[in-house]
């Protein structure tokens, strides 16, 4: 690429009033992050070193309330000609497109996962403090889809508003929801970026690397997180509605467990009691691929309960266990997916305490028991 001549790109600001200057006299994005020359990588590189320092000094959240209402404007400016900028790179070397939305400019990489109704992007955008964060970006295949997409969005944020922060890592952050409009179709699409975790296998891959079965002492430790993630966010009043080895991520090493894709939840509302009454909606859809794992009210479009995911959790750990595991657990198993909704367990705290007795009795005190995946691929969510 070839730059312009005279082109030269400005020191990086120290104050905010230094950021306003510099973005309000700026009348093209060649004035702001350098001219278009070398390669497409080096560009990205300088400009986004001056895009996070602007983005930090402008940012509405980070500047006094005074200023908050010149700075939001000059704060768009800038993400516009950001945005002009990495296109006018990324339209050369057909590798990058950007997406900025009123909060943050999102520069979206390769795609990571296909879904079963949305692409995973990998993106990176400036934090609050400037600094570069990666995340994932859901983009539903198809317009029908956008109303699995605002589920995911509104079960993912009354976890965060009602649960107990203590238990936030068994669930993925919720960063953005916004509409995504096509401006070569006109097509909108509802997105969501979600919190990247890295070095977690789904239980799906877990029973490819182990076709006979998983010892039941490794189960264990799988199983009672699931619990965990499900308690976490039934005490939000939110049922998951597709607890299949896809959704269920872990963490081998460190032994941990994140539940995904929320698309399909149902949340519950609190009455004046206290208590949650039932989901106003059923499970809009199913998996067909895991249909055995599902309890009777999902096809039969009945309302779904916490013990909807407890049955679920559990035809998720039995599709791990070996054919030798104990009798006891799977007794244990028949119990939390009995057919009728009314006398499964619903309280998935309480159910973790009775596993826990269980697994005390057949091997004593819990001991740390290292996990590995066989010749496992790197994986990233």
């Amino acid at each position: 690429m070839t730059g312009i001549p005279g082109t030269t790109t400005p020191a990086i600001p120290r104050t905010l009033e230094e950021a306003l200057d510099l973005v309000g006299g700026a009348t093209a994005p060649e004035d702001l992050f350098g001219p278009y020359d070398g390669t497409p990588e080096a560009c990205l590189r300088s400009g986004g070193r001056m895009y996070r320092a602007l983005a930090r000094l402008l940012h509405p959240d980070t500047v006094p309330d005074a200023r908050k209402g010149p700075a939001q404007a000059v704060f768009t400016r800038l993400s516009e000609l950001w945005l002009r900028y990495q296109q006018t790179i990324t339209g050369v070397t057909g590798r990058q497109v950007v997406i900025t939305t009123r909060k943050r400019a999102y520069s979206v990489g390769v795609e990571r996962a296909r879904g079963d109704i949305a692409s995973l992007y990998k993106v990176t955008y400036a934090d609050r403090d400037g600094t570069e964060a990666r995340a994932l970006l859901k983009m539903p295949r198809s317009v029908a889809d956008n109303d699995l997409m605002e589920r995911e969005a509104a079960a993912l944020a009354r976890i965060e508003r009602d649960g107990d922060p203590e238990y936030a890592a068994y669930v993925p952050r919720l960063i953005e929801a916004f509409r995504h409009r096509d401006a070569a179709t006109g097509t909108e699409r509802r997105a969501n970026v979600v919190e990247r975790v890295r070095g977690f296998v789904s239980l799906t891959e877990v029973r490819e690397a182990y076709p006979d079965g998983l010892d039941a002492r490794d189960v264990a430790w799988m199983w009672r997180r699931l619990l965990v993630a499900l308690g976490y966010a039934h005490r939000a009043g939110v049922v998951h509605g597709a607890v299949v080895p896809d959704h269920v991520l872990i963490h081998p090493q460190k032994h941990g467990l994140v539940l995904v894709d929320w698309c399909y939840a149902t949340l519950r509302e609190r009455g004046a009691d206290g208590e949650f009454g039932p989901a106003a909606e059923h499970v809009p859809a199913l998996l067909d691929r895991f249909a055995d794992l599902y309890p009777p009210e999902v096809p039969g479009k009945a309302t779904p309960d916490a013990s909807t995911d407890i049955f679920m959790a559990t035809r998720c750990m039995t599709y791990l266990l070996g054919p030798d595991a104990p009798k006891p657990l799977f007794r244990f198993a028949r119990g939390c997916t009995l057919p009728a909704q009314a006398r499964r367990p619903h309280d998935a705290w309480q159910l973790l305490g009775e596993l826990d007795d269980l697994l005390g009795r057949l091997y004593g005190p819990r001991r740390f028991r290292p996990f590995t995946m066989p010749g496992r691929r790197k994986s990233t969510t």
